[in-house]
This record gives C-alpha cells, structure tokens and sequence, in this order.
C-alpha cells in the first residue's frame, strides 16, 4: 500500500492491517491447531463488527456526502473501495488456511463430515437430532412469492434451498430457513469409530433432512447453500429530551435489527438463479460489499469449536495470585500499600474479593464502581448486589451504549435498581469508559477511601485472555480524584468543575489531551537541547490526528519513541525527517493486549500513567475516562520491565511501517516471546516473594 504524500494512514485501511495480523496467528504453524482455530474465528468475529460499524458509517458518509467529521485525507468511497480489495484477498487468504486446518485436523483423525458422507449409525443419530431438537426451532419459508420480503436478522446464517422435480428441472422453487445456532449452537458431535472424532456442522443437520422438511411439495431434487447479511449497527439515539435514554436505546436496538445491509457472504457455488433473486430482494448493488465464499459461514462460532475432540489437552498457564495477596485480605493489604495487578498473568479473584470484603465489612458504607462490559454471569454485580442487601450505599455508572453490550447492560440495570442500587446511565453525547472504583470506610471517627482504577473491563471471562493493568490503592490523592470523578458523573450537567479540580489523576475529555500535549512539548525541548528524553506509549489504537503530529514534532527534534500498538495504528512511522528512527510494533499472540501504559523521561524523573484511553479522538474528547500516576517505585519498575520485554520481542512483534505489511521483527540469536517471558518474569518474582517472605 502506498502512502504518497498522506500525513496519516487510514484508520480503517490500518484496522484492516491489525485483523490480518491475527490471520498470521491462523496460518502459523508454531500455534496449536485449535488455537488456529479460535484465531480464524476471532478474524470473523472482528470483520463482522467492522463492517457492522465502519463500513456501515462509510456508507453513511457517502448516502450524505460528508467526509469533515472523520478528518479524511481520501473521500469515502475511495476507502470503501480500498476495504473491498483488501477484504476479497483476506478472504481469499482465510479460504488458503482454512483448507490447510481441515488437513491438520484430518491427520489427527477429526473429521467434519456433511451430509453426504454419513454412515448408517450417524444418518439415524443426525435424524432423531433433527426431530428432537432442531425441528422445533426453525421455520422454513418460501420466499418466491411474498410481497414483504423477511427481515434477516444480523449475525445469523441462512440456509438458502432450491428445489425442483427430476422430470421438470426448470420449475424451481426458492426457500429461505434460519439455522438456530444461537439456540443449538453450531457443533454437533456424531458417533464415530474408535480413535476418531466426526463433527457435524448444524446447517448440514437441516440439509441431511431437507427431503422431509419439503416432503409435502412432492420435489425430489435439492440443492442448499449458506449465506449470511451484515447490517449497519450504529444506534441512532436521537436526544430528545423528553424520551429516557432507556427508551432511546431500545428504540435503537429495534432499528438495528433492521439496519440497512453493508455485506453479503454468499457460497460462490450458490445456484446463479438464486443468488440474483436475493440480491434484488435486499436491494443490493455491487458496491455493497458482496463476498462469494466457500460452504461455511460465519466463523465465529468456531471461537467455540468443540475442545473435547483433541488429544492435546495441553491449556493455557492458570493465573497465579499476587505474592502481596496470598495471606492477608486484600483491603488490609491495600489500606498499607500500592498493588498492581497484571492481568491475566495475575488472578482477577482480589478484584472480586476486595468488593465481596467491602460487602460484609460493618465498617464500609459506600462503593462506587463503573461498568463497561461485564461477564454473563458477574461475579461482580452478585457482589454489588450483597453489598446492597448489607446496607451499603451502592452506585453503579453502568454505560448502556458499550457497543453490542446495550441489551445485557438494560438487563443489569433493572437487576441492580431491584435491589436499591443507585445506577447511573446517561452523560449527553458521552460514554464513560473509565475502570474506577471508590469504597468509603469508616475507620473510628474518620473516613478512610480505597479502591481501585484498572485499563480493562470488570469482566472475569476477558480477565483470563486480555492483558491489562489493575492497580488497587488507598492513595489519598488518587481517591479523592476518583471521588471527584464520580461527583461529576452524579450531575454531568452542573460538575464539570470536578473534572478540572482533579489533582492527579488525569481525566477525559479535553484534560488529557491537553497534558499529554505538554509532557511531549517538554521532552521536545529536552531533545532540543540535546538533553536525554524519551518516551514508550502503550496502547491499543492511535489514530488521533493531533497526537500523531505532536509525535511527528518530537521525532523531528530528535525524541527517542518507542511505540506498542496492538490495533489501530495511523501513524507514518518512517520519515527521513526524524532525527532517530522511531520503532514501533504490534504484539499479537495468545492474550489480547489491552493495556495502555505511558513513560516519560522527564528530566530523568520518570513519570509513568496507566489508563483507559487510546489516543484516538473518542477516548480523548468524547468519553470519560482516567489516566492515573503510578507512584510506587516497585510498581514503576516492573511496568518498565513489562514494557522492555514487549519491545524486545522477536516472535510475535511486527513492524508498524509506512507499508503497515505486518513483517515480524526479525529473530536475534535468542528468541523472545514477550507473553511467554512477561509470564516469566512475574512467576518469578512470586516464587522470590515467597522464598524471602518478603510480603
């Protein structure tokens, strides 16, 4: 891809670099077959978000001829035209891998059979399967005739079916059924020989059984082919004052399910006859993104391929406790000093603790917590709820507009409110973002404040894949700026005086901006000066304009930069123009790399901060979130030492340059993989804690 005179790199041309380095995770053979697997569901799942979101606010763009709000160096839709080039060749590359796991599942003697290849004990299991519990749930229609075309739903798959006679092959007929597989899910596991393991998919379940589901029609010829609708998933909430921000988003969840499409995957053998009927019924042009595929769809489910079919069972490394946090509560040991916890190295379960203590403690009389996207089943909102039934004052800032989070987020809410949960939702134009926690204690005749401000979600189940950052402290000075936070977020309107009277922590919007501003400035004019300076960024996306041309000015001076960017990455990072070279790397590998973490040289008074914000333009202006001082020096050091060994990775780290191709890093005499060594590192200093009963 080249650049020519381009400032910046498209965001979303970048966003489509980053899901192609987790293809490289499928098609590496270092990586475990069904960790493959997982990755080619995972690229899935992140090309249907993508096209559910951007392509779709793209298409927007272009239907009203705008391009100012995004700040585009190209219009519109000679990015959408770039995204289907580069979409069609990833597919393409998808298919290649694909083809290469169903060979590597073979020699290990798992097989995916269809509904051709069934031997006689398999047919009878996939029949009374069918009867039992796959009948039930579907409703074939013929879909030929109808005036109101059905609205097909975002996220399913459809098994399109065509049927005639064998004397009279030109008389067909079209049918439409829906595979369940958010009720059924997607794996069926048959009877197979010893030392074997047959799966069936679902959609093959409704195909062995297709002659009896049209039995009535009399046809003896079927031919059947999946495909699958991506929908524009943007919720337009209107701000009418009038109408709850509750009603607004459960009118906008309604909408999306009728959102207007922005893809179609189709099964390239899909009869020709067909294809063009569906296409002229869902109003689609060849602009709209369609994708001709192989049989299988929707790769997302195979996130969930069934684990139980491979030998190997060999998982990945269980978290281990923190050594501070094996002998003590975790709020006696945070009322005396700073923990960082190092997710998922370390365990989530203080986090859950240090609420579930405050819970029962007679002492504590307030919690204040923020939530983004919690688990299914959270540990965290059971123990808000006891904390409530105990008296405590609960207040929960529960963002109901985390994208695809919205309806679970409503069902939160009216669960917390039951129990007298104080739940706060709506900040005009704003969503927070921040992972902050605040817990009131009474300690004789004086309040004492601990909690905890973290760069990831209170969600056990990422917990255990999504590397990030928890620090639990009684830090006065942190607390009172997490006070002063929440005092803003119970009256947005009339409080943002609160924000601009925060000491230390560094809130969102504008603040953060603005301080980041000048702690670059400053190490520019160190540079200047030919003075040391120096900083390492971590974080998931960095795509705002700005902040990219204020590193542009530091490289220029000579600022050392050193950059790790798992997502997103916007910026042009090879410029003959910057005294040093700036590096800059990807990390994607087993864990999804969460966390953001900025160094500062300072003088050589090295100033670090944790956060919940990308430097994009959303985290910056448009959210709430807090960036937080790390203090203690401890914790400093092994946050360095975290972000030293990422930069020194030479198996999993690739080069972010100008042509954003994804090449690795090149491998020195010793190979360094840094989730594999950052492991390492802290198992280490456990055991050393624990030797040493230093804790």
């Amino acid at each position: 891809m080249t650049q020519g005179k381009r400032k910046t790199i498209a965001r979303d041309i970048s966003w489509l670099s980053f899901n192609a380095r987790v293809l490289q995770e499928a098609a590496d053979p270092a990586v475990p077959l069904k960790e493959r697997i997982r990755f080619l569901g995972i690229f899935s799942n992140n090309l249907d978000e993508f096209f559910r979101v951007r392509v779709a606010t793209l298409k927007r763009m272009v239907q009203f001829g705008s391009k100012a709000n995004m700040h585009l160096e190209e219009n519109p839709q000679q990015i959408l035209d770039e995204i289907q080039m580069i979409v069609l060749n990833q597919q393409s590359e998808f298919a290649r891998i694909w083809d290469g796991v169903l060979s590597e599942l073979n020699q290990q003697k798992i097989f995916l059979k269809t509904e051709k290849n069934l031997n006689p004990q398999q047919q009878e299991f996939v029949r009374n399967y069918y009867d039992e519990e796959v009948s039930p749930n579907i409703i074939p229609l013929m879909i030929e005739n109808i005036p109101q075309f059905p609205n097909l739903r975002d996220k399913s798959i459809y098994l399109a079916v065509v049927m005639w006679k064998r004397e009279s092959p030109l008389n067909r007929k079209y049918a439409l059924i829906e595979v369940p597989s958010r009720v059924l899910g997607r794996f069926l596991l048959l009877p197979s020989p010893p030392d074997e393991q047959h799966i069936f998919l679902l959609e093959d379940v409704i195909r062995f059984n297709l002659p009896d589901i049209f039995s009535f029609f009399g046809y003896d010829q079927y031919q059947s082919h999946i495909f699958k609708v991506t929908r524009d998933a943007e919720i337009d909430i209107d701000n009418d004052v009038s109408t709850s921000i509750i009603q607004r988003i459960e009118k906008g969840l309604r909408n999306r399910r009728k959102g207007k499409p922005v893809r179609f995957v189709y099964d390239r053998e899909m009869d020709p006859g067909l294809l063009e009927y569906l296409i002229r019924r869902l109003n689609l042009s060849k602009r709209d993104n369609l994708i001709p595929g192989g049989r299988i769809h929707n790769f997302r489910h195979f996130m969930d391929f069934p684990d139980q079919v491979f030998k190997e069972k060999k998982s990945r490394k269980k978290p281990f406790d923190h050594p501070l946090l094996t002998d003590s509560r975790v709020s006696e040991v945070v009322m005396s000093r700073d923990v960082m916890l190092h997710l998922p190295y370390h365990s989530f379960a203080p986090i859950i603790d240090l609420l579930r203590e405050a819970a029962f403690d007679p002492d504590v009389t307030s919690i204040k917590i923020t939530c983004y996207r919690l688990a299914q089943q959270s540990r965290i909102i059971n123990t808000l709820i006891n904390a409530a039934r105990n008296g405590k004052q609960v207040t929960v800032m529960l963002e109901l507009r985390a994208r695809f989070e919205e309806e679970a987020n409503l069902e939160w809410k009216a669960r917390l409110e039951e129990e007298g949960v104080k739940v706060l939702v709506e900040i005009a134009n704003m969503k927070v973002h921040s992972k902050i926690c605040v817990i009131r204690k009474k300690i004789k005749d004086k309040y004492v404040h601990y909690g905890f401000v973290s760069t990831g979600n209170l969600n056990e189940k990422t917990a255990r894949v999504y590397a990030d950052h928890c620090l639990l402290t009684s830090n006065p000075a942190i607390m009172a700026d997490i006070t002063r936070i929440f005092n803003f977020l119970e009256d947005p309107r009339n409080g943002s005086h609160h924000l601009k009277n925060c000491q230390v922590i560094i809130p969102s919007p504008h603040f953060v901006r603005k301080e980041i501003f000048r702690l670059i400035d400053n190490e520019r004019k160190q540079a200047l000066k030919n003075k040391p300076s120096g900083m390492t960024l971590k974080m998931n996306s960095l795509s705002d304009e700005e902040m990219i041309h204020k590193l542009y000015e530091a490289a220029r001076a000579g600022v050392p930069i050193k950059l790790v960017v798992r997502g997103i990455f916007c910026m042009l990072s090879e410029n003959s123009k910057f005294r040093k070279p700036v590096k800059a790397i990807s990390i994607v590998d087993e864990y999804l790399e969460h966390a953001r973490v900025w160094v500062f040289h300072n003088k050589g008074k090295e100033k670090v901060y944790i956060s919940s914000a990308d430097w994009m333009r959303r985290n910056l202006d448009h959210r709430v979130e807090a960036t937080c001082p790390v203090w203690d020096e401890e914790i400093k050091q092994e946050l360095k030492e975290i972000l030293n060994i990422q930069l020194r990775d030479n198996v999993k780290a690739r080069l972010l340059n100008n042509e954003l191709n994804n090449e690795y890093v090149q491998a020195a005499k010793k190979k360094i993989r840094s989730q594999v060594e950052t492991y390492n590192y802290l198992y280490k200093k456990t055991l050393t804690s624990r030797e040493t009963g230093s804790h």
